[in-house]
C-alpha cells in the first residue's frame, strides 16, 4: 500500500473507531467457520464500500484475522487481499474502477498462481457489512431490502446505524479446490464472481426479509380471499346482520390479530435488550444457529417452534436471532399478553395475537387461518409455542396441534416457499415464574397477566444465570409429507384450503416428532444438575464432597453416553458448576467441623423440581438401569434389557424420549459399559450385573432420579391389577387421589406427581401398548400384574405397601 493511501486509510479509519461499533456474525466466526489463519485469505466483499472496509478491517484485527489492507504477496507477485463483486450507489461516477471486472480481474490472477503453484491454497472469505437492516414497506420505497448506500447517504447511516452494524463471515471457499475441478481461465473467475452476487443476494434476503406490508392494505387483500368472504356471508346469515357489519366485525378481528412490525422497535429494543441480558444473565450460550443461517440464505419458509417455560422466550429468541443475522419472526402470541404497553409493544416486535380457543366462531379461525397462510405466502418467518402454554413443571407438554394444522393447510395452497420446522429448546438457570407455578399446580388460580403484574415480575429481576438456546434438527415438510403421505400434493388447492382425510394423524406425528427433537436438543447447566442430585437425596442435603462426585457422575454419563448429538452438557468442571449454582442462592450450605454440606431447603424443593425435569429424559434411562441393578443386586444383562423394554414405552409417551424399540438394547449395553468404567457396577464374564459396593452411594443417586415415576405407575398398575373392569376415566381419577394420598404420607415434593395430563399420557399409553382397552378394561389382567410385579419391586417397600394399603381402603365400594 502506498504511503498517501496509507495516511488516507488512517484518517479514515479514526471517526470510524468512534462512530461504529459492529457485531460479528457468527459471534465466534474462528470456532464456528474453522478458520484456517495458516493460510491467506482473500476478503470478498458485496459492493465498492470503503466504510464496509474498514469496519471488516476493525473486526478482523480484533479476531486475529489477516489484516484485508495488507496485500497478499505470492512469488513475488503482489495481490490485494479484498474483492468487491459489485459497486455501489456513488455520488461522483466518474474515476471510479469499475469492481465487477476488477473482480473478475483479481479471481483470475488468483486462480492463475493457483495453476502455477501446486502447494498454493488461498481461502475466499465472503464477508458482508450491514448498516441497518430496515426492509422498507411495501409500495413506499423501491430500493432493495437491504439498502446500497452512497457516499453521503453511508455518512449519515454511520452516524446513525453505526452501533447497529453487523459483520457477517460466511463459510470459506477454497480457491486450490476451484482450481482443481474446474480450471483456471477467465470463465471461471466470472462464474465465482456471478455466484458471489447470488450468495449476498440471498444473504440480504435472509438478514432483512421482506417488505413489510402496509396493515390497511394487507386487510384489504385478506376481505377478498375466497375463504373470507364465504365466512363474512355465513355470518351475515348465522347471525342475521348486514353484510357492512359482517365485514367490520371481520376488520376488527384482523386488528386484534395482526402484527404491526416495526424495524425501529426491533432496534431499540435490541438495545435496551442488550444492555438487560448483560446485567441479569451472565451468558446466552447458542448452539447450532449455522442451522437456520443455512435455511435461511437457501430460501426456506422457517417455522420456529421452542420449548416455552417463560415469557422471556419471546424477548430471547427474537434477540438471538437477530444477532444471528436473521429477520426477528411474527410469533403467535397469547391474547392474554394483549395489555397495555406490553401489547403495542410486542406487536411492534412482530407478535400476532391468538385466542385460546376458536371453538364455535367460524370466522374467527378463518381469519386467523387466512393471516397466517398470507404471513407464509409474503415469505415471513413464523414462531409459535406447541405447548399451547408455558410449562408449570418444567417437562415439555403435551402439543396442542392447532397452528401446526394450519401450517399444514398453508403447505397445501401450494403459494409458498418450502416450509421447514425448526425445534428449539430453550433453558434457564432461573426462571421468573416459577414460584408462580408450584402454586398454581396446587390449586391456586392463575394470575391474569397485565400492568401491575409485569411491574411485580420486573422488581424480581435479578441474576438469572445462564441462559440457553439450542437450535434442533429441522424438519422439512415437504420431505416430512412424501416420506409419511406420499399422496398429500393430491390436496393442493391454491383458492381453499382443504382438510384432508389424512392430516388430523398427519399433525399428531410430527408434533410428537417436534417434541422428540426439541428433547433432542436440550441443555444440562449447574442448577438442574445440582438440583437432580440433591433431589435424589433422601434428606435433600449431602457433603460437598459427595455432591460434586455425583455431578461427575452425570456429567461423564451425558458426555460419554450423549443422550443426542444435539444436547449440550457444559464444560466446566463438577466443582466450577458447584459454585456457579451457589451463586444463585438457590442452595444453602451448613459448615462444621467435619466440612460443608449443601442443603436444599423444604420450601425450595418443589420449586427446583423444575429445573430437574428440565433435563429428566436426558438421565432416566440410566436411571432406570441403576434402578434395576440396585434392587436385583445381581441380575443378568438380559434381565435388564428385558425389564427395560417392558418400561420404556411409558416413559417415551411422557418424555418425547427419542430412542424407537430397536435401538433400546445397543443402548443399554451401551450405558452398562459406562457404567461400569465408572465402577458403580460390575460386569462378571458370564454376563452377570451386580452392585459394587464401593461405589453405591452414587448408583443409589442415580438410582433414586426415576423413583417417583415408577411409583406413579405402581399406583395405576395396583387399580388396575385388583380393578381389571375400572373404568379409564375413573382409572385416571382414582390415580390422581391415590398420589396425592402417597405424597402427603412420603413427602413427595414433585407436583407433576399428580398432574392429570401425567395420568392420562400413562392410561393412554397402557392402551396403546395392548394393557388396557378403550374403555379402560384390562385386556389380559395376567400381563397388567406382571407389569406391576416388576415395578413394585423396584421401588421401596414402605411405598409399596402404602400404595397396596390406600387402594384397598379407597376402593373396597368400587370391586363390589
Amino acid at each position: 500500500m502506498s504511503f498517501w493511501r496509507k495516511i488516507y486509510y488512517n484518517l479514515l479509519d479514526l471517526p470510524m473507531k468512534l462512530l461504529v461499533k459492529s457485531k460479528l456474525i457468527p459471534a465466534d466466526p474462528m470456532k464456528e467457520l474453522h478458520l484456517d489463519t495458516t493460510r491467506p485469505f482473500l476478503y470478498v466483499l458485496p459492493y465498492h464500500s470503503k466504510t464496509d472496509l474498514l469496519t471488516l478491517r476493525q473486526q478482523c484485527c480484533s479476531i486475529g484475522l489477516p489484516d484485508p489492507l495488507d496485500p497478499i504477496e505470492i512469488d513475488e507477485i503482489k495481490l490485494p487481499a479484498y474483492v468487491f463483486i459489485d459497486d455501489g450507489p456513488r455520488v461522483f461516477r466518474y474515476y471510479s474502477p469499475d469492481p465487477r471486472k476488477d473482480s473478475v480481474k483479481t479471481f483470475t490472477a488468483y486462480l492463475d498462481l493457483h495453476c502455477h503453484n501446486p502447494e498454493l491454497n488461498i481461502q475466499m472469505l465472503p464477508v458482508s457489512v450491514m448498516f441497518g437492516r430496515a426492509p422498507g414497506r411495501e409500495g413506499h420505497s423501491p430500493a432493495p431490502p437491504l439498502r446500497l448506500l452512497n457516499g453521503i447517504q453511508k455518512f449519515f447511516a454511520v452516524i446513525w446505524l453505526g452501533r447497529d452494524s453487523f459483520v457477517r463471515f460466511s463459510p470459506t471457499v477454497s480457491l486450490r479446490q476451484m482450481a482443481s475441478e474446474y480450471g483456471t481461465d477467465k470463465t471461471i473467475a466470472n462464474k465465482l464472481a456471478r455466484v458471489a452476487r447470488i450468495h449476498y443476494s440471498r444473504q440480504r434476503l435472509a438478514a432483512v426479509g421482506p417488505k413489510l406490508p402496509v396493515r390497511h392494505d394487507l386487510f384489504k387483500k385478506l376481505l377478498t380471499s375466497k375463504a373470507i368472504e364465504k365466512a363474512v356471508e355465513d355470518e351475515v346469515k348465522a347471525k342475521k346482520i348486514s353484510l357492512e357489519k359482517a365485514k367490520h366485525n371481520a376488520i376488527a378481528m384482523m386488528e386484534e390479530i395482526a402484527a404491526n412490525f416495526s424495524y425501529e422497535a426491533i432496534r431499540i429494543t435490541d438495545r435496551v435488550l442488550s444492555w438487560t441480558w448483560n446485567r441479569l444473565y451472565q451468558g446466552i450460550n447458542v448452539q447450532h444457529a449455522e442451522r437456520v443461517r443455512q435455511l435461511a440464505q437457501d430460501g426456506h419458509e422457517i417455522v420456529y417452534i421452542p420449548s416455552h417455560r417463560s415469557h422471556m422466550d419471546y424477548l430471547l429468541l427474537s434477540y438471538v436471532l437477530y444477532h444471528q443475522g436473521l429477520v426477528p419472526p411474527h410469533i403467535a402470541a397469547g391474547i392474554n399478553l394483549n395489555f397495555w404497553p406490553a401489547g403495542p409493544i410486542f406487536r411492534h416486535l412482530g407478535a400476532f395475537f391468538i385466542r385460546r380457543s376458536f371453538k364455535g366462531n367460524k370466522l374467527y379461525s378463518t381469519i386467523f387461518r387466512e393471516y397466517l397462510s398470507e404471513l407464509f405466502a409474503r415469505g415471513y418467518s413464523i414462531e409459535y409455542f406447541v405447548e399451547g402454554g408455558r410449562s408449570r413443571t418444567g417437562r415439555l407438554l403435551e402439543p396442542k396441534t392447532g397452528t401446526l394444522s394450519m401450517t399444514l393447510q398453508a403447505m397445501l395452497r401450494g403459494d409458498s416457499r418450502p416450509i421447514t420446522i425448526v425445534p428449539i429448546y430453550i433453558g434457564y438457570e432461573h426462571v421468573l415464574e416459577v414460584a408462580t407455578y408450584a402454586k398454581e399446580l396446587k390449586g391456586a388460580a392463575k394470575e391474569k397477566e397485565g400492568f401491575f403484574s409485569m411491574l411485580r415480575g420486573l422488581r424480581k429481576l435479578r441474576r438469572l444465570g445462564q441462559g440457553y438456546v439450542n437450535f434442533g434438527q429441522p424438519i422439512a415438510l415437504t420431505q416430512y409429507l412424501n416420506k409419511h403421505v406420499p399422496e398429500w400434493r393430491q390436496s393442493i388447492d391454491d383458492i381453499e384450503p382443504q382438510r384432508p382425510t389424512w392430516l388430523n394423524s398427519t399433525v399428531t406425528r410430527l408434533a410428537n416428532k417436534i417434541m422428540v427433537r426439541i428433547n433432542n436438543a436440550a441443555a444440562a447447566n449447574a442448577v438442574n444438575l445440582c438440583s437432580t442430585a440433591l433431589l435424589a437425596s433422601r434428606q435433600r442435603a449431602l457433603t460437598r464432597e459427595q455432591l460434586i462426585e455425583q455431578i461427575e457422575c452425570y456429567l461423564q454419563l451425558l458426555r460419554n453416553v450423549p443422550y443426542s448429538d444435539d444436547s449440550t452438557t457444559p464444560n466446566k468442571t463438577a466443582d466450577q458448576l458447584l459454585a456457579d449454582a451457589l451463586e444463585l442462592d438457590k442452595f444453602e450450605v451448613e459448615h462444621d467441623s467435619m466440612g460443608d454440606i449443601v442443603v436444599l431447603p423444604r420450601e425450595n424443593a418443589v420449586l427446583m423440581t423444575y429445573y430437574r425435569n428440565n433435563i429428566m429424559h436426558l438421565l432416566v434411562l440410566p436411571s432406570l438401569v441403576a434402578n434395576i441393578v440396585l434392587h436385583n443386586e445381581n441380575v443378568q444383562r438380559q434381565e435388564i434389557g428385558y425389564q427395560v423394554a417392558l418400561i420404556y414405552p411409558f416413559l417415551r409417551a411422557e418424555l418425547f424420549m427419542r430412542y424407537s424399540m430397536q435401538e433400546l438394547p445397543e443402548s443399554i449395553d451401551i450405558l452398562l459399559d459406562e457404567l461400569a468404567r465408572q465402577q458403580l457396577i460390575l460386569l462378571t464374564a458370564e454376563g452377570f450385573v451386580t452392585i459394587n459396593p464401593a461405589r453405591i452411594r452414587p448408583l443409589q443417586l442415580l438410582a433414586a432420579g426415576i423413583k417417583e415415576t415408577l411409583q406413579r405407575y405402581a399406583i395405576t398398575l395396583s387399580l388396575l391389577s385388583t380393578i381389571p373392569a375400572i373404568s379409564r376415566g375413573i382409572l385416571e381419577k382414582e390415580s390422581r387421589i391415590l398420589a396425592q394420598r402417597l405424597s402427603v404420607l412420603h413427602g413427595i415434593n414433585a407436583p407433576e406427581f399428580f398432574d392429570k395430563a401425567v395420568f392420562s399420557t400413562l392410561v393412554n399409553t397402557l392402551k396403546q401398548e395392548g394393557y388396557i382397552n378403550r374403555e379402560g378394561d384390562a385386556i389380559i389382567s395376567a400381563n397388567v400384574q406382571r407389569l406391576y410385579r416388576i415395578i413394585a419391586k423396584l421401588i421401596s417397600p414402605e411405598v409399596c405397601l402404602t400404595i397396596e394399603g390406600v387402594k384397598h381402603v379407597t376402593h373396597e365400594p368400587l370391586s363390589k
